[in-house]
């Protein structure tokens, strides 16, 4: 295991840079862990918010629908009834004794004919209804099977990942805690996250490649250079902003901790 950082005051400058470039090996490896996931989690999140859409807008159709369909059995009922009237009105006729009672049976019969042409627009408007919102239903319904399937799939995707790491997660999540907690300089260890947080690739501490702090192209002097090799100091990278450290610090670091993180996972 590798030896911990004293917390104490009598701590070098190099026992805390060893404990902050220890502590970023381990962040580095959670980042790591965690992009393998990628956007998939919202993926999922969106693919479920979309699903949630569909199954509105499905339903709120489907009702639509069902209104129409009863509406429609309703005027056909209600034209039923109006031909039931028609052909009592008209048994009636053959039996009238003059012609205002005739008048008055014409004008019953005509009122249901009316009814009945009313009844029948009314249908037809409501058959067109159920044809044009049950076709955009059965679309509906096939992009909603769709999502289904494809958020199964992502899902299932998501869960291979995490299953896959999670248990590796869990001991790194620890892992860095304790480092941090053994750093013993808080204003340093602030320092560390307020960079951490502040860059893309997430690399707070970085050590000296070629006479330039790795992954910049700005060069080093050579007495900045072996100031940094001393030490003695936390040294600031001017241009990235970033904790300065030697590449054999570095080296010995990177070896240490993978031994010790083979043992942990």
């Amino acid at each position: 295991m590798a030896k911990k950082t004293s917390t104490t005051a009598t701590a070098t400058v190099e026992d805390k840079l060893r404990a902050l470039y220890n502590l970023q090996i381990v962040d580095r490896r959670i980042d790591e862990i965690r992009s393998l996931r990628g956007e998939l989690p919202l993926e999922v999140q969106d693919l479920e918010d979309e699903i949630t859409g569909l199954e509105t807008r499905f339903e709120r159709i489907h009702e639509e629908v069902s209104s129409a369909k009863t509406e429609i059995k309703g005027h056909k009922q209600l034209i039923k009834g109006c031909q039931e009237k028609i052909s009592k009105y008209e048994e009636q006729q053959k039996n009238v004794r003059n012609n205002r009672e005739f008048d008055a049976i014409a004008k019953e019969i005509e009122y249901q004919e009316l009814e009945i042409q009313l009844a029948e627009k009314h249908i037809r408007e409501f058959e067109a209804t159920v044809e044009t919102r049950g076709a955009v239903l059965a679309t509906v319904e096939e992009k909603l099977a769709e999502r289904k399937s494809h958020l199964s799939f992502k899902q299932g995707e998501l869960e291979s990942i995490i299953k896959e790491t999670e248990k590796e997660e869990a001991v790194l999540l620890d892992r860095s805690k304790d480092l941090a907690e053994n750093i013993g300089d808080e204003r340093l260890l602030s320092a560390y996250t307020r960079i951490r947080g502040k860059v893309n690739n997430g690399l707070a501490i970085v050590s000296i490649e070629r006479g330039a702090s790795s992954g910049s192209y700005f060069t080093i002097p050579l007495q900045r250079q072996m100031e940094i090799a001393q030490r003695k100091k936390i040294m600031i990278d001017e241009h990235s902003g970033r904790i300065l450290v030697d590449a054999q610090l570095a080296r010995e670091e990177e070896e240490k901790m993978a031994a010790v993180l083979a043992v942990l996972a």
